[in-house]
């Protein structure tokens, strides 16, 4: 066992292997929110008397708005709890059963102040298949194998001081090429850095501007095949960097929303920013910008492309969908209520989360998107729930459920 920073006293249990087949590796899955070959379920009822299509419902040990993710055949999900929120816990699930197969805690080593409606565990967790990566907003990044063994563990503000800020910081991590990249961009330290995913060793620290951003890492393909690059965003634009080393190989110099994150189709990268632009990847030194829509502006939800059509819903509440090859409008949906969560798509069907818990099913195969049912679970959500074997995992402060049968 490594550790790189402080040491810290885990409790640990033990458990058999598992299949390590991944299905939802970190936010938004894959980046894109999308699992078009998955057959979810429309209609479900929370109601404990005449429950449907919930196949489980487990309680977490502390609050949180960090998206599940899955792997194999278990659900990992982090939670802070404790007078201080300086209680860090992941957990993990059985996918098929919901039952806690384990859970390790952890003393928090950075701040903890977050605003009431977020909390310390706001960043979701990534994994390259073999091991689980959970980053805090405390700045805390911890890497676990699928069993729950300590592997290595960086409290980062011990390097960083002045790391992160007082409304918290949410922008999760992301693994590629072996190294696992955080953003953590506040008034302070503002930097964004890669880890060797073996050790948790620092393979590069790069400053950033000195201001507030929660928009996470995304991860491209480069000019040649198998080579990957991560798109960073803040108000200073949005650049291309080598995950190896972390060298920035382009700039697109104009400003990018500080919540909601770029996503990356084909060779296209769509970015919110004053509406949404989308740049083609080229293979040479800067994207080309195909166009910008300051109709489509996004509000804390990420946009989502599927299809031939790009997703945004705004701060209003309106889903706005528009051609992904033009980004002309096409048409729009008034949804109800506020919206934190980016939406999911399965199966020609638009899954979208409001703050209120109320889940609205909207179908995308007619010419006009349709409301097809509004499914409540009653509790506050803020996160994006994942989707693997026909079932949507959805996380609140308080629960797990997986729906489906």
């Amino acid at each position: 066992m490594r550790t790189t920073s402080l040491a810290i006293f885990p409790f640990l249990f033990a458990l058999a292997p598992l299949s390590l087949s991944a299905d939802w590796t970190g936010f938004r899955g894959d980046g894109t929110s999308v699992a078009a070959d998955q057959k979810t379920p429309v209609k479900w009822t929370a109601d404990a008397d005449k429950a449907e299509n919930i196949a489980w419902k487990t309680p977490l040990p502390g609050n949180g708005v960090a998206c599940p993710i899955v792997v194999g055949d278990r659900v990992f999900v982090t939670a802070a709890s404790g007078g201080k929120n300086d209680r860090l816990h992941v957990i993990c699930l059985d996918k098929a059963t919901g039952k806690q197969l384990w859970e390790r805690q952890f003393w928090a080593t950075g701040r903890t102040l977050c605003h009431p409606s977020s909390s310390v565990a706001a960043n979701t967790p990534a994994t390259d298949g073999q091991r689980i990566f959970a980053f805090f907003s405390s700045n805390d990044l911890i890497c676990l194998d699928l069993d729950g063994n300590l592997q290595w563990y960086r409290g980062l503000t011990v390097d960083y001081p002045l790391a992160g800020n007082d409304i918290g910081m949410s922008s999760s991590v992301v693994v590629a090429d072996g190294v696992v990249i955080v953003q953590s961009e506040a008034q302070g330290d503002s930097f964004a850095a890669g880890f060797d995913a073996n050790t948790g060793e620092t393979k590069w620290r790069i400053d950033r501007d000195k201001s507030a951003h929660w928009a996470s890492p995304v991860v491209a393909a480069g000019k040649t095949a198998g080579e990957s690059v991560v798109l960073l965003t803040n108000g200073k634009g949005v650049s291309a960097h080598d995950p190896s080393d972390g060298q920035q190989i382009w700039l697109n110099a104009k400003p990018c929303d500080g919540i909601s994150s770029c996503v990356y189709v084909g060779d296209v990268a769509y970015v919110p920013g004053d509406g949404l632009r989308a740049l083609k990847f080229t293979g040479s030194s800067s994207p080309e910008l195909l166009w910008t829509q300051n109709k489509l502006n996004a509000g804390a939800a990420s946009p989502i492309v599927h299809d031939g059509k790009v997703y945004v819903i705004n701060r209003a509440g309106v889903l706005n969908a528009a051609d992904a090859a033009t980004g002309n409008p096409l048409w729009q949906l008034r949804l109800k209520g506020q919206f934190w969560a980016t939406p999911v798509i399965a199966d020609g069907k638009l899954y979208a989360t409001a703050k209120d818990g109320l889940i609205q099913v909207v179908d995308l195969t007619k010419e006009k998107g349709e409301v097809l049912a509004e499914n409540p679970l009653n509790e506050e959500i803020m996160a994006t729930p994942a989707i693997a074997d026909g079932a949507i995992f959805v996380r609140s402060n308080q629960h797990v459920w997986k729906l489906g049968k």
